[in-house]
């Protein structure tokens, strides 16, 4: 079955009372979405990198009492697992999807790669897109808009990103619950596989943080 979009049911999953009924509902409602995005944009993902990208659905084993407030599927270059790997990810809040590029606190190479995000500065100001968002918490929903960032907020943000322990960043896009429910199975594709396009040149840059 081809990936018909998000729909307002999706984002009401986020709205269920009790950890044991939203994951039930996560389960069937949102993971098959996943699972046809998935179908779709490993291989594509596999292509842009350069690297075979393995799909992991979220599973929130650790949650025992609080219901997951976002979900989401990652796609990564190992079967094992993504959380220490640069990886790519689609998902939902009950606000908004969100389409990112992200290395989370669990990753080895954050120092090395917020050394090379200073380096690289005017070129990931040119290259990326006012609109898109850098986030540096990926259990928040918040972000803030490129073209609303000065070089010297870019460098704070990826300075955090080599000095913090637990500094995160991602870069990708946001849209609306509103926007999201009105757009088709195929403009969804075309949105999400320029977004990837868009900070692919961010993966390639992990690659010699490892070098």
């Amino acid at each position: 079955m081809a990936f018909s979009g998000f729909s307002q049911d999706d984002f009401n999953v986020f709205r269920i009372e009790g950890l044991d009924a939203r994951m039930e509902a996560i389960k069937t409602t949102i993971r098959p979405k996943f699972e046809q995005l998935s179908n779709h944009f490993a291989p594509t993902l596999s292509s842009l990198c350069g690297d075979e990208m393995f799909v992991h659905i979220a599973k929130h084993a650790r949650r025992t009492v609080n219901p997951p407030a976002d979900t989401w599927v990652a796609f990564a270059n190992s079967k094992r697992g993504y959380k220490k790997l640069p990886h790519f990810q689609i998902g939902l809040w009950e606000t908004h999807v969100f389409v990112w590029f992200a290395v989370i606190y669990e990753s080895p190479i954050k120092e090395q790669f917020g050394k090379l995000l200073k380096q690289n500065i005017e070129e990931i100001r040119q290259n990326i897109p006012a609109s898109f968002v850098w986030s540096k918490d990926h259990t928040k929903p918040d972000s803030d808009k490129m073209g609303d960032l000065s070089s010297e907020d870019l460098e704070s943000l990826f300075e955090r990103l080599e000095t913090v322990k637990k500094a995160e960043i991602l870069c990708g896009i946001t849209i609306p619950k509103e926007e999201a429910i009105a757009m088709n199975g195929e403009e969804w594709i075309a949105r999400i596989e320029q977004t990837f396009h868009t900070v692919t040149p961010l993966y390639e840059l992990t690659k010699k943080a490892y070098a």
